[in-house]
């Protein structure tokens, strides 16, 4: 017989098994959950145990959700039904029964950022009342140094190290556009950003007046530490017209510090146009759809 409740803050080694045993056989390549990392996500996403949901046949789990609150709404960050007990209705019921919650405690607004390649899981959004709202890209830019692919146009300015803090101290760390309702990922909001501040590095060229391009990134390169191969950005932005030029230079002084291979996840498709992407030397590698719905009790 089919059991489900919310869980507590002491559940954690239960979120973990859960995962475990229904998220991963979906992945087989990532690493297997552990309490250290998912006490991270608890810091980085706002993951609040309160609005995660574990489902039981017997003492076993076969079903659980995941889900992350912040004052703008909550995201479902993982859900996963275990192989021999989907098509059951059991994903349904976690996402009806934190619908309901939420309509009493609120956020009312719900998201969630599904692979594209889950289509079981797409059709389980859909089918619920969840609408489409955009698609987030993965992108990646490898091969050979910049030497060998052309050298980066050098611009004036100067590139100095920049910090999560330098960014939100000049008021460069909000929303794409806010005013045409365009949203970074939950993974490179503010609020992630800021609470992985200590673990994310960055570069930016600034003029006499102001920073007009920076990346932020996770690896390290720089100042004398040994170089990693690969890196991840979690966030690129240009502040001025100009074809890409001044994020080339930045992406030019990583590599040149070893990095040969970025990795730009989710990127929203209007946070940056598809053009400037692949001017920077960028390609698609797999894409999210995400989908949003208001909390409902019935």
């Amino acid at each position: 017989m089919s059991s489900y409740r919310f869980c507590r803050t002491d559940d954690v080694s239960l979120l973990v098994d859960a995962l475990n045993r229904c998220w991963s056989p979906y992945f087989p390549d990532e690493p297997p959950m552990t309490p250290a990392v998912f006490k991270r996500s608890i810091r980085d996403l706002q993951v609040w145990c309160s609005s995660c949901m574990v489902a039981f046949s017997g003492p076993d789990p076969i079903g659980v959700l995941i889900g992350a609150k912040r004052p703008s709404g909550t995201l479902i960050h993982k859900i996963a039904v275990h192989p021999d007990h989907r098509r059951q209705g059991h994903g349904r019921h976690l996402l009806t029964s934190l619908s309901s919650k939420l309509a009493i405690l609120g956020p009312p607004r719900i998201v969630a950022e599904v692979p594209e390649s889950l289509a079981a899981s797409r059709g389980l959004f859909s089918e619920c009342g969840y609408v489409e709202e955009a698609v987030l890209m993965d992108n990646v830019l490898e091969g050979p140094a910049t030497s060998e692919r052309g050298s980066a146009a050098q611009v004036e300015g100067f590139v100095i190290p920049v910090t999560v803090d330098d960014l939100a101290a000049n008021g460069l760390l909000g929303e794409v556009d806010p005013n045409a309702g365009v949203e970074v990922c939950w993974e490179r909001s503010v609020a992630t950003l800021s609470a992985r501040k200590d673990d994310i590095a960055g570069l930016a060229v600034a003029s006499d007046e102001r920073i007009e391009a920076y990346i932020l990134y996770e690896g390290t390169c720089l100042a004398g530490a040994v170089a990693e191969a690969g890196g991840k950005i979690v966030s690129l932005r240009s502040l001025v017209e100009d074809g890409g030029s001044r994020l080339k230079q930045l992406l030019s002084r990583l590599r040149a510090g070893g990095m040969t291979t970025f990795r730009f996840p989710n990127v929203h498709s209007e946070e940056l146009s598809k053009e400037l992407l692949q001017t920077l030397g960028f390609s698609p590698a797999g894409g999210y759809r995400v989908y949003a719905g208001s909390a409902r009790s019935d």
